[in-house]
């Protein structure tokens, strides 16, 4: 795919993110709308997956640990044909397989259950360790908020990747310097993250998380890298591409209301058209 096919399938997930939440009259747009061109990337571009074949064995392996941005998680999936994008409306309804955390069991093309803070990074470690013991092909990516990593777990993990040089294993941190409390830096600073990283062992590559050609660069960096396994700093926009949302923390995990999501979804088509 092309940095332009990118970006307009991006901004259809966008679409999704905003169409499941103001349906589901709850979830966590602001996450989810940082992390789209990064989810994009992987689902469209690097990892080896097919979505006919969910549990291929030599399939790449994504854990999202951040699991409340499962709005975001699901309108990827959706767009990769893993499932169809009407069911997105379902998000969070009584009887639907789309809950508000990722669910490995019922979901199709999610790798593991996430939701409680810090824990995916372990699976994700567990993972990558079982890759190296098979000898397998598949690489392992787990994608953390900056809010998480302040969870002590995360960094438990990044010193058993970091020591056991698994250079099939890519963290990446969407930083948006936002949580449900604030800002990061006012609430925990986990500043700074890339040195942190670094003094477990990590290869570490700092991005705007918005910028397709950076997100390519840097997911081959990692590739290329032997002997320690890669964080990606992502350094985004919470809410991005809907104008009320970003950089601001109240929509960490607040619904749009009709007006709210007419204007949302007016602003990303917006978009769409100067992507023409």
């Amino acid at each position: 795919m092309d940095t332009l096919a990118l970006k307009k399938t991006a901004n259809e997930v966008r679409k999704g993110i905003v169409t499941a939440v103001h349906s589901a009259k709850s979830g966590h747009p602001g996450g989810s709308l940082s992390a789209a061109d990064i989810l994009t990337y992987l689902y469209f571009e690097e990892m080896n997956i097919d979505p006919k074949d969910p549990k291929k064995a030599d399939r790449d392996r994504f854990v999202l640990s951040k699991g409340h941005i499962a709005p975001g998680f699901y309108s990827t999936l959706a767009q990769r044909g893993f499932f169809p994008v009407e069911d997105l409306k379902t998000l969070r309804h009584v009887g639907s397989y789309l809950q508000g955390h990722p669910d490995m069991k019922h979901i199709p093309g999610v790798d593991m259950s996430s939701g409680s803070l810090g824990q995916g990074g372990s699976a994700a470690v567990g993972m990558a360790l079982a890759g190296k013991l098979d000898n397998a092909s598949y690489r392992v990516y787990c994608l953390f908020g900056d809010g998480e990593i302040q969870e002590g777990q995360v960094w438990e993990a990044s010193m058993f990747a970091g020591a056991h040089k698994l250079d099939n294993l890519v963290f990446i941190v969407d930083n948006n310097g936002l949580q449900i409390d604030g800002s990061v830096e006012d609430v925990c600073s986990p500043y700074p993250i890339a040195d942190k990283f670094k003094a477990f062992n990590f290869n570490v590559i700092e991005i705007d998380a918005h910028d397709f050609e950076q997100i390519e660069g840097a997911f081959k960096k990692a590739r290329e890298t032997k002997g320690m396994p890669t964080a990606i700093i992502a350094k985004s926009t919470k809410g991005k591409g809907v104008s009320f949302m970003e950089n601001q923390a109240s929509w960490h995990g607040t619904a749009p209301n009709d007006e709210q999501y007419a204007q949302a979804m007016a602003d990303l088509e917006k978009i769409g058209e100067s992507l023409k």
